[in-house]
């Protein structure tokens, strides 16, 4: 990308696109991982042109290669949020090919040509349309003395300067305008005067023919050869229809066909031979100057071929920053900042064109809060076309997905008519910006894979200029590479297995991370012996741990959730479960680990009792000294007693924030009132804060115990 302007190809066949990478490459692997090509369908619903549908289903939105460029595809997205559904882009079409067609020296057809002009003009008025509103916006702030935010008079210049520098080819425009009329598809005398010329003998030929025509035929019926008068072409030659027995009433003349009976011949009067022959010639003679003016405003075309090319670029740069801005609207979406890990509170981070300061909750190194996957959001959203009200954009996307019927890589966006489809649970991401590593662990089905693909997908969001379903201000680095290895990679066709194709990726991640990479892993070192796959996955941990910016890793072995204990990089969560209802919460549990519970699953799903019994009776005999079994049961209780302590400390608050309110009523009634009641408040306050002390010194005693059993 460059400036604020990126070239984008959307033919499929192109290879130029820098966004897609080669088959095979992790980069892509990771985005089919991660569900890119299914939100980039939630995408294409909001596409206005044909070409930023077809970039959207091919996955092909682009991606920030900078900081720079991510930063300014978000300011696009926010600038097309002032002005949602309100630019008209019915009139632009694809016009690569014609313009092909015309390089190659190929003649263009008028409907061709008018296509063309057509898209010219809409790209211009949509430049004059985005022209007209930041006018308009920069009038009503500059009339509203009151306000002091001169950034509203700038809010749409990330959407202006995407055709800063482009040249509309107004010339051709015209040029095409005065040629031709594409009401009815025709050229007009004014393309040229040697066409007037041309056409202007030919009316007059054609008034003499049909003089001449008229006066025979009116002889023809006087002389008792026909009833009525009869004039008609054929061969492309005026002539007149006589009966049979009287075609000596044209001496001469010439026949030109028959009546199906016989009983008529449609003649060719002598004298109508030469003006016939006249208006064969001038028809031929327009054709060819027809296709004369044709080939000119083709070749103009052609040297006007990249310029256009530009035009059209920008226009698709446009729409799919409103396509971004509609699916932002869609989901309840907002805007992620982007950090570093050298930010503190008090820094800044620049907004379009604006200095926002980062406060004491944005200072995290990865700080979102309230997530939703966008994909599992979906179902319980309206379908996406619903949420805008523009007819043009319905009949679009109906026209493009009747076209695409059949392909197997289109995916309909489906509305749900059931009421009661839940939101999927939102997640809390907080990150330190000393932490590196950050190892999730939890119950089968508790969300861990979910929760890192959240996180995945929303980095690639975020350099994408795409809003999050988030609360707040979500927080997180710009990532140069993100890259993941989630799911069954084995390949028949390579001879690979389970766990030799999860090391050859592993391989490649590590090859290609940087210190601004993100690295996502699920369930790291499985598919082989324990013990081998724990090493093996501390070594490779403690690698990235130094080497890429932020790795995210799934996992069932315990021993992993230790390397907090021996290394500050590293950092853990879990997914919580619900003991009684024995159901993962989806909930993430920041600074601790969690149990697999895979023998309580499998009883919530229905699963032999009798095979659980053994199962458990195994789990007793195969853990060393009961050690696991301790430190599950002392993690529960950690967990009930965290409960409790968190229960007790929202009550403590509530007594705190009632005993600061009545404080505040009474304080101003008298001064000796004033002093007493103070007095008193100050008492009931430290009353609380000691209950606090208390309840934060048992949670420690916890703690200490708890840390005193496992080791």
């Amino acid at each position: 990308m460059h400036s604020e302007f990126s070239e984008i190809t959307w033919d499929a066949s192109s290879t130029e696109d820098g966004k897609m990478v080669d088959s095979g490459n992790v980069e892509e692997d990771t985005l089919n991982s991660l569900e890119w090509q299914s939100l980039c369908n939630q995408v294409a619903q909001y596409t206005s042109t044909r070409m930023g549908y077809t970039l959207a289903k091919e996955g092909r939105l682009p991606i920030g290669s900078d900081l720079h460029d991510s930063e300014v595809l978000l300011d696009q997205t926010a600038a097309a949020l002032l002005l949602l559904d309100t630019l008209d882009f019915s009139g632009v079409q694809d016009i690569t090919k014609i313009i092909k067609s015309a390089v190659l020296g190929e003649i263009c057809t008028i409907n061709e040509l008018c296509t063309v002009k057509r898209t010219l003009h809409s790209a211009r008025s949509i430049y004059n349309k985005l022209c007209k509103f930041a006018s308009e916006m920069k009038a009503s702030v500059n009339g509203n003395f009151m306000s002091t935010n001169s950034q509203n008079m700038k809010a749409l210049d990330p959407l202006l300067k995407i055709f800063e520098g482009a040249d509309f080819c107004t010339n051709l425009e015209n040029e095409l305008d005065h040629c031709l009329d594409c009401a009815f598809l025709s050229v007009l005398d004014r393309g040229s005067p040697a066409l007037a010329s041309i056409r202007s003998n030919r009316r007059s030929n054609m008034e003499g023919i049909e003089t001449l025509m008229k006066e025979t035929a009116e002889r023809i019926v006087e002389a008792g050869g026909i009833d009525s008068a009869l004039v008609t072409k054929r061969r492309s030659r005026l002539c007149v229809g006589v009966r049979a027995a009287k075609k000596s009433l044209l001496p001469g003349g010439i026949v030109l066909d028959v009546s199906s009976s016989g009983a008529t011949y449609f003649m060719e009067p002598k004298d109508a031979l030469d003006l016939n022959n006249m208006e064969a010639q001038l028809a031929a003679a327009e054709r060819s100057e027809e296709r004369t003016i044709l080939g000119r405003l083709a070749s103009r075309i052609a040297s006007e071929g990249a310029k256009i090319i530009n035009v059209l670029q920008r226009v698709v740069v446009i729409d799919l920053a409103f396509a971004r801005a509609g699916h932002a609207c869609w989901q309840g979406a907002v805007r992620p900042i982007f950090t570093r890990k050298e930010q503190t509170a008090g820094s800044n981070f620049v907004e379009m064109g604006k200095n926002i300061e980062i406060n004491e909750t944005q200072c995290s190194f990865v700080d979102i809060e309230g997530i939703q996957h966008p994909i599992l959001l979906e179902p319980a959203l309206q379908k996406p076309s619903s949420i805008l009200s523009s007819p043009r954009l319905h009949s679009s996307i109906q026209k493009w997905d009747a076209m695409d019927a059949g392909s197997k890589n289109v995916e309909t966006i489906n509305s749900s008519d059931d009421s009661t489809v839940k939101l999927p649970v939102p997640i809390d991401i907080k990150i330190g910006r000393k932490k590196t590593v950050v190892i999730i662990s939890g119950p089968n089905a508790g969300g861990k894979t979910a929760t890192m693909k959240t996180l995945g997908l929303a980095a690639i969001m975020a350099k994408a200029g795409m809003f999050l379903a988030a609360k707040g201000r979500p927080v997180l680095p710009w990532f140069d590479h993100v890259m993941a290895d989630i799911g069954d990679n084995q390949s028949l066709e390579q001879s690979l297995s389970t766990y030799s194709a999860h090391i050859q990726h592993l391989c490649k991640i590590m090859q290609l991370g940087t210190k601004k990479s993100l690295v996502l892993i699920d369930e790291i070192g499985s598919g082989t012996d324990p013990s081998e796959g724990v090493a093996l996955s501390t070594s490779i941990l403690r690698h990235l741990a130094c080497h890429v910016n932020l790795t995210v890793v799934t996992t069932h072995y315990e021993d992993l959730t230790r390397l907090k204990d021996e290394d500050g990089r590293f950092e853990n969560a879990a997914m919580e479960f619900d003991i009684k209802a024995l159901l993962p919460t989806y909930r993430i549990l920041w600074g601790t680990f969690g149990q697999s519970n895979a023998l309580d699953i499998a009883q919530s799903l229905g699963f032999d009792p009798n095979i659980l019994s053994r199962s458990r009776e195994w789990v007793t005999k195969l853990l060393p000294d009961r050690q696991q079994e301790r430190q599950g049961g002392v993690f529960q209780s950690l967990s009930k007693q965290r409960d409790k302590l968190q229960d007790q400390a929202r009550t403590v608050a509530t007594h705190l924030s009632e005993a600061t309110e009545l404080y505040n009523e009474l304080f101003g009634e008298t001064e000796d009132l004033d002093k007493r009641e103070a007095d008193l408040k100050l008492m009931e306050v430290e009353a609380v804060k000691k209950e606090i002390s208390e309840a934060k010194r048992q949670m420690d005693e916890v703690i200490a115990n708890f840390e005193k059993q496992i080791y």
